[in-house]
């Protein structure tokens, strides 16, 4: 959604680099550009003025024309000023000190509130919480079934007494769902509310009563990220008419222009609490402005990508690979490479994980085009082959190929490609476990550097003798004559070498 946001961003940092000290004239062009892109970007105009402003008064103070290099004391600036936009710190659920907490959720229809409320019910079980799902979305058609379905794919409960589609009264199912989870011991109800195209007295009226019914203690807007300056306009209009306390930004990977999302915090006050960026259930998280502002300025979200991969692979595992490796090459089979790709595929999109590194907005149009289907190829391919082929590769032969590339549904050049990856990435892998990354020569610290020096030095001892009797006889008699002569290269002084002849019995050995 920021790709745009990022390239112009990008593009006007590269002008700066190299400049030794930045007069006010480079500030004013840098600015220009800047709000060139926001307001591209469709950010709101009172926000670009204000972040304008503020990055030039301080682009202009003691702090970037004292800096050793200004480009990146003026990155510094607009990543600071993009996380006070984007709300500053990261804002947390608030928590009931009697369960249970009620989270009400209020928005426009279509803006994603009810796969939402699956989501935000999959995230809170696995912080350890046992949610319930309230159906109180008893206006639009189907809503109520859309409820049950997602809650049964989260995994979480869900209360819907009343069939909707115009039947039942939302106000006492609220009330109703409270004791309901208390009974059923849930900590957690999120109330899933109605919503309009627009807005309007009587949506505004329903959400207002369920909110005084249930005195929830947070008040969600669920704002689609892809809807433009509306969002700030519907948001405003909530505000006032009943209150919220956090902002959930949906449909964030959507390829419209999204710094309306960027707003919204600014223009009311709250701050954004999560983020939804995708159609599957854990597609979902929290929103933290500082990884947010880092990946909009292409410096990646490693903190992001740890904690996914914290949360998908086992400590215990990878220890035990990890001791696998440093064993050596061999013991690292493809049933391990196999097993270690799942895991990378359970984090997620492949495509979304390598956004997250820095640097990665240079092949940005690489990435997006990176084919998902790739590593279900790879894993075809692996488990058409036998028990004995995956622990020993080395015995795939012609037929076997052959047999492999029939099982898979693939051609035999890409189950042959498939065994050279692995030994390469093998070879690697179990050089980075002993410590080392392989072809860095004289890093410090890194395996393989020390072999190979110590290679060098042997080599360095002396010169090497011939393992031929007649020609080591012939090398030792010539070095003999070239140090009684004394004569440049060995030859007799004087004469440069014309009357040397070699010895016979290395003119035996040359034939």
């Amino acid at each position: 959604m920021f790709d745009t946001l990022s390239d112009r961003l990008a593009s006007t940092f590269k002008n700066l680099r190299g400049k030794g000290r930045l007069s006010e004239a480079d500030i004013d062009a840098t600015a220009r550009e800047i709000r060139i892109a926001l307001l591209e970007a469709d950010v709101a105009l009172p926000v670009v003025r204000s972040f304008i402003k503020q990055i030039k008064e301080r682009a202009l103070g003691a702090e970037v024309s004292q800096a050793l290099n200004p480009a990146q004391q003026v990155i510094k600036i607009v990543n600071e000023e993009l996380i006070g936009i984007l709300g500053g710190e990261t804002r947390r659920l608030r928590f009931a000190k009697q369960p249970p907490t009620v989270i009400m959720l209020a928005g426009l229809q279509g803006a994603g509130k009810t796969t939402l409320a699956g989501k935000l019910g999959r995230w809170l079980k696995g912080q350890g919480h046992a949610p319930l799902l309230v159906a109180c979305d008893l206006q639009r058609p189907n809503a109520v079934n859309q409820l049950s379905v997602v809650a049964e794919r989260a995994g979480v409960a869900v209360f819907a007494p009343e069939p909707g589609n115009g039947v039942g009264d939302p106000v006492k199912v609220a009330q109703d769902s409270i004791e309901f989870a208390r009974t059923k011991q849930h900590d957690v109800v999120i109330v899933d509310t109605a919503g309009r195209l627009g807005i309007d007295q009587e949506l505004m009226q329903q959400a207002a009563d369920i909110r005084d019914a249930v005195s929830p203690d947070e008040v969600l807007f669920v704002v689609d990220a892809m809807i433009g300056q509306d969002a700030v306009n519907t948001a405003e209009a909530f505000r006032e008419g009943v209150g919220f306390d956090g902002v959930v930004l949906s449909k964030l990977d959507g390829d419209a222009r999204g710094g309306a999302a960027l707003s919204i915090a600014h223009v009311t006050g709250r701050q954004i609490m999560f983020a939804s960026n995708g159609e599957k259930l854990d597609d979902f998280d929290a929103f933290h402005p500082d990884r947010m502002a880092s990946r909009i300025l292409g410096m990646g979200d490693m903190l992001s990508l740890i904690e996914k991969a914290e949360q998908t692979f086992s400590q215990q595992e990878a220890e035990k690979m990890a001791a696998k490796l440093a064993k050596g090459p061999k013991e690292f089979t493809l049933d391990d490479f196999l097993a270690q790709m799942e895991q990378v595929r359970k984090m997620g999109s492949i495509s979304k994980l390598l956004g997250m590194l820095p640097g990665m907005g240079q092949i940005k149009e690489q990435i997006n085009n990176l084919d998902e289907r790739d590593v279900d190829r790879t894993a075809a391919i692996i488990k058409s082959m036998t028990p004995a082929e995956r622990q020993d590769p080395t015995i795939i032969n012609g037929s076997r190929r052959a047999r492999i590339a029939r099982g898979s549904g693939v051609e035999v050049s890409a189950v042959k490609n498939l065994v050279e990856r692995f030994f390469d990435a093998r070879k690697m892998m179990s050089k980075m476990a002993q410590g080392g990354m392989p072809g860095m020569p004289g890093m410090p610290g890194m395996g393989g550097a020390a072999k190979r020096k110590g290679k060098q030095q042997k080599k360095a001892k002396g010169k090497q003798r011939s393992g031929n009797p007649m020609k080591r006889k012939a090398e030792e008699q010539a070095a003999a004559a070239r140090r009684e002569q004394g004569g440049a290269f060995g030859l007799p002084a004087g004469q440069g070498g014309q009357d040397f002849e070699l010895p016979d019995e290395f003119k035996k050995f040359m034939g």
